[in-house]
């Protein structure tokens, strides 16, 4: 769910992705945002690859965390590229390049899920988009579901990628994977969790997690590590709503659940997750059992970032729901 900076030294151009953006239109900018509570105007960064146009189906990326930028997204322009409607990925408020609320640390009445919903509501009116489709990754899922329950407007398609339908059951998975870890790891992370220091034995069990549960590539995609950078360069967000253990849950996400209002989400559904996923089967379950219009798709050599892990068929996937 936030992929902490062990094991992410080494850098490697993305090369494949860099040769599509260069073939498409690529739109960045700043839509303003308003935020009541604090009585100020943010500013939410957003990247649109391909071309915005009127009576065009975008496909809208929400990235996870909390905490990360959307960069590792933009890799999905394999399936937009050649389509009529882009791409748009945007950096959520306190994320990457949008405004960040440092001062807000720790207040977690301010960093809501509710929050998250309002700017992208914003997103889509200052943009002018009718009609979408909408992926949700990790947290970024999370987001998702809990936009879609609420029947939006002009939503066509969702995907819930990585994703938990609650925060109960993504703790749930997190520790049964962590007692699959050999002992030196398992009470590495158990002393973390007392004590909150970042000791070399923790960085090392950590560092083991990602590699196993995060992402299986070695080395790690530059588009992740950079998400990582961001994340670790103000934890405000992630610290906030999620905390600083991987393997427990103490911000104001804690004890989040939409499985009892899964039904209300009426469009086409894709849920996907990796076998060796941090997002494991219980926690993506309720999605499955829970929307009426879904198909569950599970990447058998992929942990959580399937779209780097195993891209072309997860393309194809994504690709056949959209648009087939």
């Amino acid at each position: 769910m936030r992929p902490l900076p062990a094991l992410l030294l080494i850098l490697l151009p993305v090369l494949q992705l860099v040769v599509a953006l260069n073939a498409v239109d690529v739109t960045e900018g700043y839509v303003s945002f308003e935020v009541p509570s604090i009585n100020r105007t943010c500013q939410t960064y957003y990247k649109i690859i391909g071309t915005l146009r009127p009576g065009v189906r975008p496909l809208i990326a929400l990235h996870g965390g909390p905490g990360v930028n959307s960069e590792y997204l933009e890799i999905l322009s394999d399936v937009t590229n050649g389509r009529t409607g882009p791409l748009i990925v945007y950096d959520q408020i306190g994320n990457g390049l949008s405004t960040h609320l440092r001062e807000t640390a720790g207040n977690k009445s301010f960093w809501t899920v509710d929050l998250f919903i309002s700017e992208l509501k914003n997103l889509l009116a200052k943009l002018n988009i009718k009609e979408y489709d909408l992926l949700g990754q990790s947290w970024g899922g999370m987001l998702g579901s809990s936009f879609a329950i609420q029947r939006p407007r002009g939503l066509k398609h969702l995907v819930l990628f990585s994703s938990p339908a609650s925060m109960d059951l993504w703790i749930q998975a997190q520790i049964a994977l962590k007692n699959k870890f050999p002992e030196k790891l398992r009470d590495a992370l158990d002393k973390y969790d007392e004590d909150h220091i970042p000791t070399p034995e923790y960085e090392e069990a950590m560092a083991y997690y990602n590699s196993h549960h995060l992402c299986t590539l070695d080395p790690f995609p530059l588009p992740i590590i950079h998400g990582a950078e961001w994340a670790a360069r103000d934890q405000t967000v992630g610290d906030t709503m999620y905390g600083s253990s991987q393997f427990k849950v103490t911000g104001s996400l804690a004890g989040w659940s939409v499985i009892d209002q899964l039904p209300n989400i009426k469009v086409p559904t894709l849920v996907t997750n990796g076998a060796q996923d941090g997002a494991q089967d219980l926690v993506v379950l309720p999605f499955v059992e829970r929307i009426p219009r879904v198909k569950w798709v599970k990447f058998q050599n992929s942990s959580h970032m399937a779209h780097y892990e195993e891209r072309e068929k997860f393309m194809r996937t994504l690709s056949k729901f959209l648009y087939h």
